[in-house]
């Protein structure tokens, strides 16, 4: 009977005794446990492979062109950016997400950040402690009800953010360009462009994954567009945002503060700016985490391997070519 062999790349947690729990149900599937963190490691450990588990390893062109056996990846989290999806496609290889296991825990702190900056908690909390009892301080302060939140991307977790918001009594914009209009307005939201996002907002939420077409995509041109009091609010990916424009836009006081659970190098250097400003709450990529959203990540990516070695279509695959073929 032939041994499959499953490589876990990379990973944060203290064990895999979960991913191998899931994986003996399949006795034939034997894991190779690594730490790799450059692209020859990952070769190396991946070599003879017939799947992997990845977190943050690169398994871009050069890995994948070296992975012969390789069927199948299995990505823990949303995000496949660390995947050359083009490579990956034309050695026929399934690409596999987890995109539904923290769609709580990441509104919820996209939530929290936002509402923590529209009631100026943070500041005030500081403030207090420095010996300033005095509510003036934090003027002004408005209701949720005056105020608009944009967001930008609305896959699960913006579309969960958005009912929240609205439930508060906030009005949302939403600009997304894949998504019919009419599914944005079933929710109470109104679809607009990018620009009128900028322009109308008070606080701003983005929820766009890492692309060619995205990295980058809010900048200073945009920072220019916006009003001087917005607050900038990711939970998605650092990249997303030109870093070095938001820190001028921030100086310059062309915005008016962030909240920011990613940043575009983790962890973030001691010599960032961003660490010494005032107008930003800054956590250290922990929106998706919650014990129970650990396990289901860890779990259904154990799954997408074993499903696809029991000849079972992986339940959540990325690569659109097998999409089409499994639908």
């Amino acid at each position: 009977m032939e041994t499959f062999k499953v490589a876990v790349t990379d990973y944060t947690f203290k064990d895999l005794d979960i991913e191998r729990n899931v994986l003996s149900k399949e006795k034939d599937i034997e894991l190779i446990e690594g730490h790799a963190r450059t692209q020859e490691e990952v070769v190396k450990l991946a070599k003879k492979a017939d799947g992997i588990i990845t977190q943050y390893a690169p398994i871009n062109d050069f890995v994948l062109k070296q992975l012969d056996k390789c069927k199948i990846i299995s990505c823990y989290g949303v995000g496949v950016d660390t995947v050359d999806l083009n490579t990956a496609n034309m050695n026929n290889i399934y690409v596999c997400n987890v995109p539904d296991y923290c769609t709580e825990e990441v509104s919820n702190h996209a939530l929290t950040l936002l509402l923590n900056c529209s009631k100026k908690i943070v500041a005030l909390n500081n403030q207090v402690k420095n010996g300033k009892w005095d509510f003036k301080t934090a003027v002004p302060i408005r209701r949720f009800s005056t105020q608009i939140v944009g967001i930008l991307g609305y896959g699960r977790i913006p579309k969960r953010l958005t009912e929240k918001l609205i439930n508060l009594g906030f009005t949302v914009l939403v600009y997304d360009p894949y998504v019919p209009k009419i599914d944005i307005k079933k929710a109470n939201a109104l679809p607009c462009s990018l620009e009128y996002i900028f322009k109308n907002s008070d606080f701003l939420s983005v929820h766009l994954p890492l692309t060619d077409k995205t990295s980058g995509l809010i900048n200073e041109k945009l920072f220019r567009l916006a009003k001087s009091s917005l607050i900038i609010i990711n939970t998605s990916r650092g990249e997303v945002i030109n870093e070095k424009d938001l820190i001028i836009a921030l100086k310059l006081k062309k915005i008016g503060g962030a909240a920011l659970d990613v940043i575009e190098k983790e962890p973030i250097e001691p010599d960032n700016p961003l660490l010494q400003m005032n107008n930003v709450i800054l956590t250290p990529h922990i929106a998706w985490y919650s014990e129970e959203s650990q396990l289901e990540l860890r779990r259904k990516c154990a799954e997408n391997i074993l499903n696809f070695f029991q000849n079972k279509n992986p339940k959540y695959v990325v690569n659109k070519k097998f999409i089409d073929t499994i639908i």
